[in-house]
């Protein structure tokens, strides 16, 4: 049990980590080709500030992760072969499900990177990123001799 839980939080965090810098990066990346000028002070600036600010969109991820990855337990305790690509799928799946219910709600897209499909493919391997972790985190891996597992 304890196990899961490390590897839900290890997973939220790390998704959430890798989708703020995919925001923040392409945001800096609009403000470039508007003929703004991002040194790496500013692209630093603005990633920690995200990181501390989008505490709604980490509750968000955490939430996502909460209904995704119980249901591909589910899935996975049926299909046993199909847990790595149950769980990185789950990921993908709930960060996409984040923007489309939000823009259901809202009307439109509050996270600008989303608006495109580039960006929210990116934030849904991120999402999937968090999937993979939390397969890895919650593996139970048995050492035979072998040092390279």
């Amino acid at each position: 049990m304890l196990r899961v839980l490390f590897g839900y939080g290890a997973a939220v965090l790390a998704t959430y980590v890798v989708c703020v810098l995919l925001i923040s990066q392409t945001n800096l990346s609009h403000i470039i080709a508007m003929g703004g000028v991002v040194d790496t002070s500013i692209r630093l600036d603005a990633v920690w500030h995200d990181l501390s600010h989008m505490y709604l969109y980490l509750l968000m991820v955490a939430v996502s992760f909460a209904m995704a990855l119980p249901v591909a337990t589910w899935v996975i305790r049926r299909l046993p072969d199909l847990r790595l690509i149950g769980y990185v799928l789950a990921g993908f799946v709930g960060l996409i499900v984040i923007h489309i219910v939000l823009k259901a709600i809202l009307g439109g897209s509050i996270i600008a990177p989303t608006r495109t499909i580039m960006g929210l493919l990116g934030q849904g391997l991120a999402g999937a990123a968090g999937g993979y972790l939390f397969h890895r985190v919650t593996s139970i891996t048995v050492l035979q001799g072998n040092p390279d597992v």
